[in-house]
């Protein structure tokens, strides 16, 4: 008896172990339920790929990443749970989700956010790009900006290309009299001359993107490092930004800019003046035409070309270097892959799916972005004229040339730099205002 007793309870035992053992898989997983490329759930085991998108599932991005997705999964058997996150999803999401341990295999954002913000987390993806050959279809510019990003190796793998660089319509420009785009400050100049002697308003600006102007302008002068160096010194007298100031002033005074610069609120300036005709020039990064075709039409024929090389500028910084229209804010969004990762292989693999060949070629399709594989020639209609000024970039600028190092001061020096394209302060003024606000 004693032993059929023991031999129940151990029956009663082991059962609710199995139990426990069940339930505890479901619950300790922040993964459980999602989603694979298949629809169907997923508990996102250790045979789950697991992806976090930066973009929506309703987005070209998000649509075109969810095909190639697909395509992965039936010509490979792997299970992926892609899980679309949305920028503020992402940016808010990801770190304290890999801090917590939550398995996530691989992730995608901007370059400079996914190799500095989030450095820690990634894993070196020389060895798995030099097995795949990877580089050898791969914008080789982009890939030295990531080697760069990453601290000298490559730690994440770019996709969806973008510069920054003066946009603006063509048609305005014939009805000047421009034949061609200027490359010097003499000719921009010249070009705005033009524009108004035509009665059309040369150029504009909204307030999102006012940093991207002084940061370029400043950065022509003394280079990325050099206006890191005055924004977190506080350098303001040096005389490169006295000569910057006065070659905006000059802009302001010849009503080179629109009449609403200082009060454009974004997206004002891109989606009402430039899209609607007002203005000829927009400087702004090449998802500008995608973003503003619904209100430009089919018919608007875009232009662009790099910010202008300026003339020679006396500076006090020490190792300033002057830069030309080699250099410019070049970029993409990369995918990473989490260095606790145990799907790797797989997880390189999806990126090459989605980076390379027919998928890379429709994501530029469906979004009017950029390719990334040098094999997909053929770029979207809207963005072909930034097809030279990107083969063009050799060196590369961060977001608005550093002049956003110094967060606290990033207000002051656009609230001021707004004022200055307005002409409701002179260049003395903004330098006065500038070391002001650095006491």
């Amino acid at each position: 008896m004693k032993k059929k007793i023991l031999s129940v309870l151990l029956c009663v035992a082991m059962a609710a172990t199995m139990l426990a053992g069940c339930g505890s898989k479901d619950a300790g997983n922040s993964n459980a339920g999602g989603s694979n490329a298949g629809g169907e759930k997923t508990d996102a085991s250790s045979e789950t790929l697991v992806y976090w998108s930066m973009w929506e599932a309703t987005e070209p991005q998000g649509q075109a990443i969810q095909a190639a997705v697909d395509a992965y999964v039936a010509e490979t058997g792997i299970k992926v749970d892609v899980q679309f996150k949305g920028r503020t999803g992402i940016r808010e999401g990801l770190q304290p989700a890999l801090d917590a341990g939550t398995k996530i295999d691989m992730f995608d954002e901007d370059i400079d956010r996914v190799n500095s913000a989030w450095g820690k987390y990634l894993m070196d993806l020389e060895t798995l790009a030099k097995a795949s050959d990877y580089e050898a279809t791969a914008n080789a510019g982009l890939i030295a900006a990531c080697r760069e990003a990453g601290g000298g190796t490559l730690k994440s793998i770019p996709y969806q290309p973008n510069v920054f660089a003066f946009f603006y319509n063509v048609d305005l420009f014939e009805q000047a009299g421009i034949t061609a785009a200027p490359k010097t400050w003499d000719e921009l100049l010249d070009a705005c001359a033009k524009l108004k002697a035509a009665g059309i308003t040369p150029m504009t600006m909204d307030d999102a993107y006012a940093t991207c102007v002084i940061g370029y302008h400043l950065g022509r002068y003394v280079g990325e490092d050099g206006v890191r160096k005055i924004v977190t010194e506080g350098l303001w007298d040096d005389p490169a930004v006295l000569q910057m100031a006065k070659d905006i002033e000059e802009l302001a005074s010849n009503g080179y800019y629109s009449e609403y610069v200082g009060t454009n609120v974004w997206p004002q300036g891109q989606n009402v003046e430039l899209a609607g005709g007002q203005v000829a020039m927009y400087l702004n990064g090449s998802w500008l035409p995608n973003e503003v075709k619904a209100t430009a039409g089919e018919n608007f024929r875009w232009g662009c070309f790099a910010y202008p090389a300026l003339n020679a500028c006396a500076t006090n910084i020490e190792g300033a270097a002057p830069t030309g229209t080699e250099s410019n804010n070049f970029g993409a969004q990369v995918f990473a892959i989490n260095k606790d990762s145990q799907m790797a292989e797989e997880a390189f693999g999806l990126i090459e799916k989605i980076t390379k060949g027919e998928f890379d070629q429709k994501l530029a399709e469906d979004s009017i972005g950029i390719p990334a594989d040098t094999t997909n020639t053929e770029w979207p209609a809207l963005v072909s004229c930034a097809k030279p000024v990107m083969a063009e970039s050799l060196n590369r600028f961060t977001w608005a040339v550093g002049v956003e190092t110094n967060a606290d001061m990033t207000p002051v020096i656009k609230e001021n730099f707004i004022k200055l394209m307005a002409g409701t302060i002179d260049a003395e003024g903004f330098v006065q205002a500038m070391l002001a606000a650095s006491k």
